[in-house]
């Protein structure tokens, strides 16, 4: 395997790991846009129970009434302190993939970088080594040619 082809092989591969990390990113993306709708719906929720309490409050509740509301309400809250918690960690995963995708768009442009300039210096050592060979012919066709010449003139002075 060519030192080309190793590069392009690993240049193959950090490709593959920033569409992997894009992958990863768009599904934490999703998965923070459901815990968002499901805090959305929470607070709704919430907001819509206490706005029926305050409408039954008016005509008066009794003391079991009131207990199964505040229990209802504390595990409103409970399920929404805990949704706030998974908005968090979906937030903080998003960041985490954006910060490997943004590390893995680094490597490949890295990569393909170095093995641009390694393909260029390549074909630039070629084309001096056909130069070289280029100029090396040149100069034995005038040297051959030359001794033709001098030959000639030398055999033409004997006769």
């Amino acid at each position: 395997m060519t030192v080309i082809q190793t590069l392009n092989k690993v240049v193959e591969l950090a490709v593959k790991r920033r569409d992997d990390a894009l992958g990863n990113l768009a599904q934490a993306k999703r998965e923070l846009q459901q815990a968002t709708d499901q805090m959305v719906q929470l607070t709704g929720y919430g907001q819509e129970a206490q706005a029926r309490w305050s409408e039954r409050c008016s005509v008066g509740v009794d003391a079991a009434l009131l207990h199964h509301h505040r229990i209802f309400m504390q595990k409103i809250d409970h399920a929404l302190a805990f949704q706030k918690e998974v908005l968090r960690n979906r937030e903080e995963l998003v960041e985490r993939t954006q910060s490997q995708v943004h590390a893995a768009e680094r490597d490949v442009a890295g990569l393909q970088k170095f093995t641009d300039r390694k393909l260029m210096a390549i074909r630039q050592l070629a084309q001096r080594q056909d130069q070289k060979n280029t100029d090396e012919m040149a100069l034995s066709i005038h040297l051959r040619q030359s001794l033709a010449q001098a030959q000639a003139r030398t055999q033409e002075l004997r006769s």
